[in-house]
């Protein structure tokens, strides 16, 4: 069995911080959604263990629902290029939305999502992300909600992968750059 830490530079955010973290998020929108009933919308598959956690720690009614997008391909770089993989199964019309991403970089993903949702007429719409790297956003794009501002590195781990692996891991991690290049 091969250990999957010989491929990791180093553990950017650790377990105990990222489920700090967490709560904290988890109670600012329990504060501000009470008597709101939210949408969270999860953005597969990235997403899927933040979404998690937040749920556990959300103690107001939440419904949810996911999309998946693509803009990066197997690629450790953006495209740009934002496509839908899998849509919404309810409609969001009057209801009050957050969009739940596991990163956000360029920007790119998150404009096309935000100008996607609100054609279909939400009450309200929030971005909720747990990473975001300023450094390389391209498009300024609202982020109500922010786990960590990190650098510019690849990240995997809580749910992050590269080529569809290192989502498992309970931390944030570099991956060593031998790996992809």
């Amino acid at each position: 069995m091969i250990k999957i830490e010989k491929y990791i530079k180093e553990i950017l955010i650790g377990e105990e911080a990222l489920q700090n973290r967490v709560r904290e998020i988890a109670k600012q929108i329990e504060i501000d959604y009470r008597d709101k009933d939210p949408v969270l919308i999860g953005i597969l598959k990235g997403a899927v263990p933040f979404m998690a956690d937040l749920l556990k720690n959300i103690h107001v009614p939440v419904r949810i629902d996911f999309m998946a997008v693509s803009s990066y391909g197997s690629s450790t770089e953006s495209t740009g290029n934002v496509k839908i993989l899998k849509d919404l199964d309810k409609p969001i019309r009057s209801q009050n939305v957050i969009i739940v991403e596991d990163i956000i970089d360029t920007g790119f993903t998150i404009d096309y999502l935000l100008k996607t949702l609100r054609v279909r007429k939400p009450k309200s719409i929030r971005v909720c992300t747990l990473l975001s790297k300023p450094e390389r956003r391209i498009i300024e794009v609202p982020i109500d909600y922010k786990g960590f501002d990190i650098p510019n590195k690849f990240v995997i781990g809580y749910g992050l992968d590269y080529a569809e692996h290192y989502r498992n891991l309970p931390y944030i991690a570099v991956l060593k750059p031998e790996v992809y290049e």
